[in-house]
């Protein structure tokens, strides 16, 4: 069993010579100096919005290429309201550029957690994912998914799973977010630039709200991160009024990593 395509055609181009060519460009645009980093935050809308933010990120991975065999994909649930971690029975993700395998192995080990568990609803529709699998499938040569759709769930647990996952150089974690959602542009300056002070501080506590709308993924890993003694930093922070769209009412996107 696949997991079809939900927003391709709206969110990215259907076509497949399209979307390769769209991504290659982002990745081509952003600045891919920088070490290689373990661990990435990027937002999730739509590519005109957001892909030139993810890609500052993406393109740091450019030489880790054979190296990555396994991505860890965590977003929210913008579709199902329901507790804990959200696993899939799908044996493969695709996209227009085709199929992303997913890890059964790791899936089986994930179920063993008490938070973790199949809710199929959480992902046939959820775009939180699906944005980030034609870029993971430019960057690097062959990589097994684990998915995972993040409904309410604890920092801690979502820092556990993410400790059983970590794994070494093989694995890269993505975290699925945006920030602020719908405020005049200057307004959405001045909220994500707090949010990312508090990102980089890992003072996870205090993002709630409507500061990220990933925010459960995202305070998971600040956690972990905390209480491994590892730091984050951001390096791209924008949003839809810089991107695509008006300043009236926007979205924003910021790109962190962990190094």
């Amino acid at each position: 069993m696949n997991r079809k395509p939900a927003v391709a055609g709206r969110f990215y181009p259907a076509d497949p010579l399209q979307l390769h060519n769209a991504v290659d460009s982002y990745l081509r645009a952003a600045d891919s100096s920088g070490n290689v980093p373990k661990a990435i935050i990027v937002p999730h809308a739509g590519y005109i919005y957001s892909a030139p933010v993810a890609a500052t990120a993406y393109a740091r991975l450019a030489t880790a290429a054979e190296r990555v065999r396994r991505v860890v994909l965590i977003g929210p649930s913008h579709q199902v309201a329901f507790r804990g971690l959200a696993v899939s029975r799908a044996h493969a993700y695709s996209t227009p550029l085709g199929d992303v395998e997913v890890d059964r192995d790791a899936i089986a080990k994930l179920l063993q957690l008490p938070f973790v568990e199949y809710v199929e609803q959480a992902h046939t529709l959820e775009h939180s994912l699906e944005v980030h699998l034609p870029f993971l499938q430019e960057v690097f040569r062959d990589f097994k998914l684990i998915p995972i759709v993040a409904g309410e769930a604890e920092p801690s647990q979502v820092a556990s799973l993410l400790e059983l996952l970590w794994g070494g150089d093989e694995t890269l974690l993505v975290i699925s977010s945006d920030l602020s959602h719908y405020h005049d542009y200057a307004t959405a300056q001045r909220l994500d630039r707090d949010t990312s002070r508090l990102i980089e501080a890992l003072r996870y506590e205090e993002i709630v709200g409507d500061a990220a709308c990933g925010r459960v993924g995202v305070n998971g890993l600040l956690k972990l991160l905390r209480d491994t003694g590892r730091s984050i930093k951001t390096i791209d922070l924008r949003n839809s009024g810089d991107t695509a769209g008006d300043k009236a009412r926007v979205v924003g996107y910021g790109a962190y990593v962990v190094e």
